[in-house]
């Protein structure tokens, strides 16, 4: 038999989730602000403009993008973990931003995403394209290698920031064929683009997205991809494996999230259109003239997939004793 107490206790947990419910079906009303914590020009920037303009579109409402870099992205992702959690703010971001994140809470317990951030659904998850300036005398992962331990130290990698999937993914390489090179970290890909380009870094661990158009141009030259088998979208570029370092793998990845405490209602009603809007033929398209393919998911799904692969870097920055955060 239900008490006075069990009854108001259940009508006031059915009345609050009739209002999420119809939070998320309004959702948004007004605009929605995407904090991307890299300067315009990098992966994440080019993912977060494509979702802002289809979403735009899909909601009615004006969807902008904020572009808050600094501090290999922890300035930006932790201006999105404070907003209001509304779901008018989300936040566009990548492994090198969450990683620094989580590094910033200390190692006292593995760490869990849902603290900060409310992961809403991943968007892609490309291998790095190894390249070159082409005036380098280096064409694969067997060239790196040897030049590098011939020079000691002489050899030059850029990457978005410290911490980040192009940072580890080199940081990862140097480890595997025992090699030293000098990392240098800028405040987003797209710095580091023009470093590279200019010639006054050697090597990129890069975002397929931002170099495609410097490869098809011929100002950059490819080594190699950096997954575990070709890509489907370059299947004429071989992998570092092929070319020099059996055993090597790395991806990055680029997602979507919201503040921490965003209503559920609301994060699935977002995770669903990102969904939708990602697997339009123009975003489709658009993809992979960057290099890389629509891989949407669950919020819950993409909680499991980032805590892994969190816990898989925090590891190699341990051992390689790279330090995420100041």
């Amino acid at each position: 038999m239900f008490s006075r107490r069990t009854f108001l206790i259940a009508t006031g947990a059915a009345i609050g989730l009739s209002a999420g419910r119809l939070h998320a079906q309004n959702f948004p009303t007004g605009l929605v602000r995407i904090v991307v914590p890299f300067p315009p020009g990098g992966g994440t920037d080019v993912l977060g403009r494509l979702l802002s303009g289809e979403l735009q579109l899909l909601w009615g409402q004006s969807v902008i993008l904020d572009n808050r870099p600094g501090a290999a992205g922890l300035i930006g992702t932790r201006q999105a973990v404070a907003a209001s959690a509304d779901g008018h703010t989300l936040l566009m971001a990548s492994t090198g931003a969450i990683l620094t994140l989580a590094a910033s809470h200390g190692a006292a317990e593995p760490y869990d995403i849902r603290r900060d951030l409310a992961p809403v659904s991943l968007v892609a998850a490309p291998p790095y394209i190894v390249v070159t300036h082409p005036s380098r005398p280096l064409h694969t992962a067997a060239d790196i290698i040897s030049y590098a331990k011939a020079n000691p130290g002489k050899l030059s990698f850029g990457s978005s920031g410290v911490g980040s999937a192009s940072h580890l993914s080199g940081a990862l390489f140097a480890q595997m064929a025992g090699i030293d090179i000098l990392h240098v970290p800028y405040r987003g890909t797209g710095p580091a683009v023009t470093d590279l380009l200019g010639g006054r870094i050697d090597l990129m661990f890069s975002p397929a997205l931002t170099v495609t158009p410097h490869i098809t141009a011929g100002t950059l030259r490819v080594i190699g991809t950096t997954g575990a088998a070709r890509s489907v979208l370059f299947p004429d570029f071989p992998t570092v494996a092929e070319t020099g370092l059996p055993g090597y793998a790395s991806l990055g990845w680029f997602g979507m999230f919201a503040p921490g405490s965003t209503p559920d209602e609301v994060v699935r009603k977002v995770s669903a259109d990102v969904g939708k809007v990602l697997l339009l033929p123009q975003s489709r398209q658009k993809l992979a003239q960057e290099g890389a393919e629509p891989e949407p998911n669950s919020p819950d799904a993409f909680a499991a997939f980032v805590n892994a692969d969190i816990a898989k870097w925090l590891d190699l920055a341990q051992k390689a004793g790279i330090k995420l955060v100041n």
